[in-house]
């Protein structure tokens, strides 16, 4: 069978705390479900008693829906899978039923219902795909095909990177099929008890590392928060169990300070005449874990949130003006993702309050669309394809899906231009990594959502797709930055861009790049434009076994020599000279290491330099030496700016300034709008280097300064 599924009476963990549902319904227990689904055969005319509650949960969210698809789709599922059990001895569909009964509770629509119903036919049944177009249309089928190509997939570590790039293909062109399979592995994860437990542990990891990613980007809260419990109860029992009891004690206190501070928060908006519902939204059992390993000894309004539902989105300012006006706000706390929605479509206002006890309420605010939204995400948007013809085809008679989040429509692009399916597994596998958005702001008043820790890198190829290549710089609020600054939330980011077409991508790029659109582009190029200087230049020091130091220019040697037999001692050889290496220019407090030359001199580097590594490779021994009492030292320093007027007398006189002499300079000629000088300078005190860099870096054009790390070989 395809659904792994065992006893739901032991299931490894109680249903998390939910919200509240609407009035007049009682709630359904999905995990006891099971035999009382089958309640006999149906007719064919009548809608079946074992969907009845299916039934109820839809009409909820669609009052006009049609439910004879569902009718049908039960009968042709019930009979094709009649015989068939479950692990726990159950009739299999009781699994399909709890499945759709999901998906129905978060507000799926008819299509999706149906496809949920038969999900399991094509694989573990005679049923076919012709015979799924035939009952029910090609929308149904294209859904049950889907979700049959992924339950082929393994989504391990050791999953087929091809396979698992179709599977998420089919999903970004229709999110329907995805929310399918979420469902499915939440009921199977609600039914796991009875599975060995190194099984348990196995499926428990990849629900944790894939889908609840998925989910979280897919917008399902209400899936991710129970899927995150029922994976928490497996791989942390005693975590989970320690958890479980700060929930219970807190539950038997007889003073609830959320209860209160819900009731001051109803009088307040009652005497402003704003119409709103207040709810107390507990935290699910990963949430209080969290908060408890952040703060230690947890406050009774840690356990949960204030969730204020209002009508229209000028209510939620209204209801936030309020609360910031009678009640004392932390004004920390405060985010607004209705002006900027996450990526995942999730909208709402984010503040909290504070009593005088010291107890401190979070507060949600947001419209009752919204919150359908942040419960379900793309299952709440309903059927993306019903809208007219004319608004849901690109021009070319392709579906296009006008609620994609924004994620999915990259991830398209992704797969799209990554040269092979290995590189599009591990830039998906380190973009699922990531729990954290921010949002930056262009100039032009737009908005960029990047993963935490992304650089200007990623804020290029994420505004300008492959024209990034032409990036030259970057100015975040207002000031020149290189293109690996690290960008933080609510940054504005103006990018500038070079006019030469033939502009490329540096190499170095790709360990400022943390977006998967931004690695692939710069992949792809560099994989499709290799450098013949730097394949030659690999090719000569892979061939080169003469121990004879390449020559270097003439004030390169200068730098190394002068003064270095007072900078660097040999242990145990003091009168033995040395040269300070002019590929990594090492200076106190570097930590070195040396090697012996023709003529008796000993080449200093600094123990990270690639020529040691490479010089180790070839069985070179290594020389122990330490730094010598001398304070004056010299460097090669390298300054990468943009080109403009004076800049090189205005770099001089900031050295200058510092206290340090130049022992020469050299300037190469501008490369789209850049220029690279580099020099050697005279420290009267090594300690004085990172001074020196930075006020170097605060010349207006100069976007980086570094040590030098590579000279390249004199021309003969």
């Amino acid at each position: 069978m395809s659904a792994e599924a065992t006893n739901p009476a032991v299931s490894p963990a109680p249903a998390p705390p939910t919200t509240n549902r609407r009035k007049g319904r009682p709630r359904i227990d999905l995990r006891r479900l099971g035999r009382a689904a089958l309640l006999g055969p149906a007719t064919r005319d009548r809608l079946p008693d074992a969907i009845s509650h299916l039934a109820d949960a839809h009409r909820a969210h669609h009052p006009d829906a049609d439910l004879d698809p569902l009718r049908r789709a039960y009968v042709l599922a019930e009979s094709s899978h009649r015989g068939q059990m479950r692990k726990s001895g159950e009739p299999y569909i009781t699994h399909p039923l709890a499945v759709t009964l999901i998906l129905a509770e978060l507000g799926a629509e008819t299509t999706t219902l149906t496809a949920s119903l038969l999900h399991d036919t094509v694989e573990d049944t005679d049923v076919t795909l012709d015979q799924v177009r035939e009952e029910f249309g090609e929308e149904v089928r294209y859904l049950v095909d889907g979700v049959t190509k992924l339950e082929k997939v393994d989504y391990g570590a050791a999953a087929e990177p091809e396979t698992f790039r179709k599977m998420l293909v089919a999903t970004g062109n229709d999110v329907r099929v995805m929310s399918i399979k979420l469902a499915d592995r939440l009921h199977n994860m609600r039914t796991l008890g009875v599975m060995r437990p190194e099984k348990q542990e196995r499926i428990a990891k990849v629900t944790r590392d894939v889908l609840i990613p998925l989910a979280e980007r897919l917008g399902v809260q209400a899936l991710k928060t129970e899927l995150e419990d029922l994976v928490f109860a497996i791989l942390h029992p005693e975590e989970y169990e320690h958890t479980r009891a700060l929930i219970v004690d807190n539950a038997a206190r007889e003073n609830d300070p959320l209860a209160e501070i819900s009731e001051e928060v109803r009088g307040v908006l009652r005497e402003a005449g704003i119409q709103a519902e207040v709810l107390i939204r507990p935290r699910h059992f990963v949430s209080v874990h969290r908060v408890s390993r952040k703060r230690g000894q947890l406050r009774g309004s840690d356990f949960g949130r204030l969730l204020v539902l209002v009508n229209e989105d000028a209510d939620c300012y209204a209801v936030l003006g309020e609360l910031h006006t009678c009640l004392t706000p932390v004004v920390s706390e405060f985010k607004d993702f209705i002006a900027v929605p996450k990526f995942n479509l999730y909208q709402s206002l984010h503040t909290a309050v504070a009593r005088g006890d010291g107890q401190v309420a979070e507060v949600l605010i947001r419209t009752h669309q919204m919150h359908k939204v942040a419960e379900a995400g793309v299952v709440a948007l309903g059927n993306p394809y019903a809208a007219p013809a004319e608004e849901q085809t690109d021009g070319e008679g392709e579906r296009v899906d006008p609620t994609r989040p924004g994620w999915l429509s990259r991830l398209l692009d992704w797969q799209e231009a990554a040269p092979d399916a290995d590189m599009f597994w591990s830039t998906l596998r380190e973009d699922l990594a990531q729990d954290r958005e921010i949002t930056v702001f262009r100039p032009d008043g737009g908005t960029l959502g990047l993963p935490e820790g992304a650089s200007c890198v990623d804020a290029a190829y994420a505004q300008y797709g492959e024209d990034a290549h032409a990036c030259i710089g970057a100015r975040v609020n207002g000031r020149l930055a290189t293109l690996s600054t690290v960008l933080k939330d609510g940054d504005t980011v103006q990018l500038l861009m070079g006019q030469d077409p033939a502009s490329e991508p540096s190499r170095e790029w790709l360990e400022h790049a943390r977006t998967p659109g931004a690695r692939i582009a710069i992949q792809r190029w560099l994989a499709t434009h290799p450098s013949p200087a730097a394949e030659e230049h690999e090719e000569r020091d892979g061939e080169r076994k003469d121990e004879t130091p390449a020559p270097r220019p003439a004030h390169d040697e200068a730098a190394a020599t002068s003064g270095a037999a007072n900078a660097v001692v040999v242990v145990g050889r003091p009168e033995v000279s040395v040269r300070l290496a002019g590929c990594c220019t090492p200076v106190p407090p570097d930590e070195v290491t040396g090697f012996a030359v023709r003529g008796g001199v000993v080449t200093v580097h600094r123990v990270e330099c690639a020529a040691v590594t490479r010089m180790k490779g070839l069985g070179r021994a290594e020389i122990d030496v330490r730094w010598g009492d001398t304070t004056e030292f010299r460097v090669t320093l390298v300054a990468e700016s943009f080109q403009r007027p004076h800049l090189l007398a205005d770099l001089t006189e900031a050295i200058a300034l510092e206290g340090v002499a130049i022992v020469s300079a050299t300037v190469e000629p501008p490369t789209q709008q850049r220029v690279r000088h580099t020099y050697t300078l005279q420290l009267p005190d090594a300690a004085h280097l990172p001074a020196l860099m930075r006020a170097m870096r605060n010349v207006p054009g100069v976007y980086d300064v570094g040590r030098a790390q590579h000279q390249a070989p004199a021309a003969h």
